[in-house]
């Protein structure tokens, strides 16, 4: 059997290396890793070398001509780059059309969101498919809505708090009431093997799930599995609001203040899911998403409670455990009085 070879940028970050045992698990793919010159000997990289995945190294900011050298021949790219990168995807794209890479996956892998000052994360990528709509490139858009990794609060005696990077998380946002579409990171990476393998997804836009609840509903499973009741915390859809007027004035007086402005991405993404309520099927169905589980009905991804069951026993593991923009991140939260 032939294998489409997939050229991925980001293997080594969590959307990236979900995607990554994805492909590899799915075992119709020649992989490569995409990454940097000053990342090139990194233990990480080593990790996914040994994995049998050929390491590819350039600079994505380099030349156009150089990089669709690196490109020509792959089938697929796939981007998986941090957050504060989005634009360094334009060359890589540019490079793949000119090689005549037949699908471009830009990193999107965010919650269901329209662009237009709602996340500022969600317009530059924005930027980004544009970019390649302008280019003519065959693109899929993957989104994935919020993970079951970051979608659960702390609970009193402190027993998930390893699983948390925000702890206390005991809020309830805008009523909490506004259904989320959710899925474990760790399935991200078997859906996108199949939605790349699909000619029905192509240049289209194709959204992940595996549950669909409220932050009301969360909360009344966690309390039920631990026995354990949670003191919340109530944020409304006004103070969401006001905190991100209050963080856009501190990020214009002071641009270069990378963990104020971070603080945005966790208001930003209130506003989306639970103050708009854009995370959801029936919005996504009308912004013309593809839903990936009626695409793929044979792949049956871990349910919320499946994750909380594996939370609870002390075996989930923890995410962007080792990131500094995190710990920016939560600087600029604290700074700015930011409730998550």
């Amino acid at each position: 059997m032939d294998q489409q070879s997939v050229l991925l940028l980001g293997a080594t970050g969590q959307t990236g290396n979900s995607i990554l045992n994805g492909l590899l698990e799915y075992g119709k793919y020649a992989v490569s890793a995409l990454v940097r010159p000053s990342s090139a000997e990194s233990p990480k990289v080593k990790s996914v070398a040994e994995r049998n995945v050929k390491i590819v190294v350039a600079d994505i900011n380099g030349s156009i001509e150089e990089l669709i050298g690196v490109v020509r021949g792959y089938d697929i790219v796939i981007s998986a780059i941090d957050a504060v990168s989005m634009g360094q995807q334009i060359n890589l794209a540019t490079a793949a059309k000119e090689a005549g890479v037949k699908r471009f996956v830009p990193c999107a892998f965010i919650t269901v969101c329209p662009p237009g000052d709602v996340m500022f994360m969600r317009d530059e990528k924005e930027v980004v498919y544009q970019h390649i709509r302008k280019l003519f490139l065959p693109y899929t858009i993957i989104d994935v809505g919020a993970w079951h990794q970051v979608a659960f609060p702390t609970l009193p005696s402190g027993r998930v708090d390893y699983a948390s990077f925000f702890r206390p998380n005991t809020a309830i946002h805008a009523g909490g009431d506004a259904p989320m579409i959710l899925t474990d990171l760790r399935d991200i990476g078997h859906f996108v093997a199949r939605i790349i393998d699909d000619k029905r997804t192509l240049n289209q836009y194709v959204y992940t799930c595996s549950d669909v609840l409220s932050e009301n509903e969360i909360f009344s499973m966690i309390e039920e599995m631990s026995s354990e009741k949670i003191e919340r915390t109530y944020v409304s859809a006004k103070e969401i609001k006001a905190s991100i007027n209050r963080v856009k004035t501190a990020t214009e007086a002071d641009p270069s203040n990378t963990s104020i402005s971070l603080s945005l991405v966790p208001l930003q993404y209130n506003l989306n899911k639970s103050v708009r309520g854009d995370n959801e099927p029936g919005y996504a169905k009308y912004l013309g998403y593809l839903e990936a589980r009626e695409l793929y009905p044979d792949f049956k991804p871990r349910r919320f409670r499946e994750f909380l069951d594996e939370l609870l026993q002390g075996k989930a593991a923890p995410v962007y455990a080792d990131h500094a923009l995190i710990e920016q991140l939560q600087r600029g939260m604290k700074e700015m009085g930011v409730v998550f």
